[in-house]
């Protein structure tokens, strides 16, 4: 299982993409925190306020869902963590249903 963590220039940038990905059925679940301040170097020490989208699915949508989230992020690049995770097995066999169920549709 896979848990993808991705910074947006806002919320409704982050609901988008989450909204999208779910529709799609290739992430299972998506949580958005809101007003993250994030510090960073780029010409300089700069400060914005970001959302940060964290994305569950499985190894074989990955390479899917990162192509899918930089057609639609807004920045030129954008922040796409792959963090590998082993869940509750409960947890993981929904996520598989969810994503698998889905792209019968």
């Amino acid at each position: 299982m896979n848990i993808i963590y991705v910074t947006a220039s806002s919320i409704e940038e982050a609901k988008t993409i989450a909204k999208h990905l779910l529709e799609k059925k290739m992430i299972a679940c998506a949580n958005i925190y809101s007003n993250v301040t994030s510090i960073y170097c780029d010409n300089g020490i700069k400060e914005a306020t970001e959302a940060v989208l964290i994305v569950k699915t499985i190894e074989a949508k990955y390479n899917a869902v990162k192509k899918e989230i930089e057609n639609m992020h807004s920045y030129t690049i954008p922040c796409i963590l792959k963090i590998s995770a082993k869940a509750n097995k409960k947890y993981e066999e929904w996520v598989k249903k969810q994503i698998k169920s889905s792209s019968q549709k």
